[in-house]
């Protein structure tokens, strides 16, 4: 790698998951768009043949109109060859297949539990949690081997779970994991302050928030547009529209073109705890008790959010599998379109490029004093060359304490009985859980059939004596 003023030339980006379609051409979209950046894309799957469509199509980005920037994308046979020398690391596998994850989100609903998402919290969250850290350990077993200075971008769920693991695997290592829930929240308070003064602010970024907790259980602590608060501002929306929902008709139709739900979750839990909630509805619903917005699709419907069905994510698998196709033969071009991540902003930064200041997820080193050191937690932190430090946010305001070190309390539970391979201490974590409403033989039982639909990725753990 070698630096041209404002600029990195030679950069070499390992891609784990590199056979992704969809989320990786997002990627290749935001790096041609980036003038300061060029070099190398090593992608590395499990499906081979995924990741040398990728290498293909990659490589024609380079030529769209719009590109700024040029990139050489790689399919390799192993591990080490995408790590070698790495200055990033960017990881985004899908643990399993959507035959496991269909498992995970639906498999519970037998005994009228509903999860919005499946993927973080929730018995379908601690299932995909128990397929996915054994592979987040390999993974960072190959960095310290291969690569033990690069920076690691983790985009896979369950977020917390896998940096931890990175962490726990290889100490030194350089990590955090990237989620843009939270610049939602900040584009639903600059629609709040544009329709209550009729100015125009340039960016969801000019919305300067303070983000405490943990990923899809996030919540601002302070929201500001030039030191104006903004809380005031958002209990006046909240107070009306909590029962009608963000979508609701007349003046409001500006929220249906950024948002998918009616934002009723996240107003509700304003009003019941005092503080601005900061992740999308579907992920805030399942860290609550699962009586309050998970009890019936009826209920979710109610509240104006949606249950992502597992058939929904196979069938848009198909049409991506045939844009991957139309891409690969030529019918189709790539086109850029922004990820809305900002992995690119921090690997300039990280280069000296630029200096930033965002959220991401690393471990507390007290940047949360009434949360545990060493649990991963989501707060800003600042990017400068080669450096990321994590800004103090303050504690967690008392409203929300009880709520979030429940959380956090669970996912450390999890975490251990996942490093000890003790399913034991695994379903205790599970009963436990506030969406898993049923009896605990039920609970039992459920644990151990969602457990077998995932056999094949469990192998390394003990069951003797569960």
């Amino acid at each position: 790698m070698k630096f041209e003023g404002k600029t990195a030339k030679d950069v070499k980006i390992a891609y784990i998951g590199g056979g992704s379609r969809g989320w990786a051409w997002l990627l290749m979209s935001d790096l041609v768009s980036c003038p300061q950046l060029s070099g190398s894309v090593y992608l590395y799957d499990i499906d081979r043949e995924a990741a040398e469509h990728n290498e293909i199509i990659g490589n024609k980005f380079n030529d769209i109109e719009g590109a700024v920037s040029h990139w050489q994308y790689k399919a390799v046979k192993t591990i080490g060859e995408a790590l070698d020398g790495a200055d990033f690391v960017i990881i985004s596998i899908l643990p399993g297949t959507f035959d496991e994850m269909e498992s995970d989100v639906h498999t519970p609903e037998k005994y009228g539990i509903y999860q919005s998402v499946g993927d973080t919290a929730g018995p379908g969250g601690i299932v995909r949690a128990m397929r996915t850290l054994p592979m987040i350990e390999e993974i960072a077993e190959n960095v310290k081997k291969y690569c033990p200075k690069a920076w690691v971008i983790n985009y896979t769920n369950p977020m917390t779970l896998c940096v931890k693991q990175l962490y726990d695997t290889f100490p030194e290592i350089r990590a955090f994991g990237c989620c843009h829930e939270v610049f939602g929240t900040q584009k639903i308070l600059k629609a709040i302050y544009e329709k209550n003064t009729g100015e125009t602010i340039d960016s969801h970024t000019d919305i300067k928030v303070n983000p405490v907790a943990v990923n899809h259980f996030t919540w601002l602590t302070t929201a500001t547009y030039r030191n104006q608060d903004l809380y005031p501002m958002y209990r006046e929306f909240c107070e009306q529209h909590h029962e009608t929902g963000a979508q609701d008709g007349g003046d409001d139709n500006w929220m249906n073109n950024s948002f998918s739900s009616g934002e009723k979750v996240k107003m509700d839990l304003f009003l019941r705890y005092g503080v601005i909630a900061a992740a999308g509805d579907r992920h805030l619903a399942e860290f609550c008790e699962g009586k309050w917005y998970l009890a019936s699709p009826e209920r979710v419907s109610e509240m104006q959010f949606a249950l992502t069905p597992v058939s929904w994510r196979k069938e848009d698998l198909k049409r991506r599998l045939e844009h991957s196709a139309g891409l690969l033969s030529g019918e189709k071009q790539p086109t850029l379109n922004n990820s809305g991540e900002e992995g690119v902003h921090q690997m300039c930064a990280l280069l000296g490029l630029a200096d930033l200041v965002t959220n991401v997820n690393i471990p507390n080193r007290g940047q949360i004093p009434n949360l545990p050191i060493g649990a991963v937690v989501e707060t800003n932190a600042t990017f400068r060359a080669d450096s990321l430090n994590p800004v103090f946010a303050g504690e967690i305001p008392a409203s929300i304490l009880p709520l979030v070190s429940r959380v956090c309390a669970e996912q450390e539970m999890v975490f251990e009985g996942i490093k000890e391979r003790n399913v034991q201490k695994i379903f205790a974590a599970f009963v436990n859980d506030p969406l898993v409403t049923c009896g605990i033989d039920d609970a039992k039982k459920l644990f151990i059939e969602m457990c077998e639909n995932t056999k094949e990725y469990l192998t390394m753990f003990n069951w003797e004596n569960l």
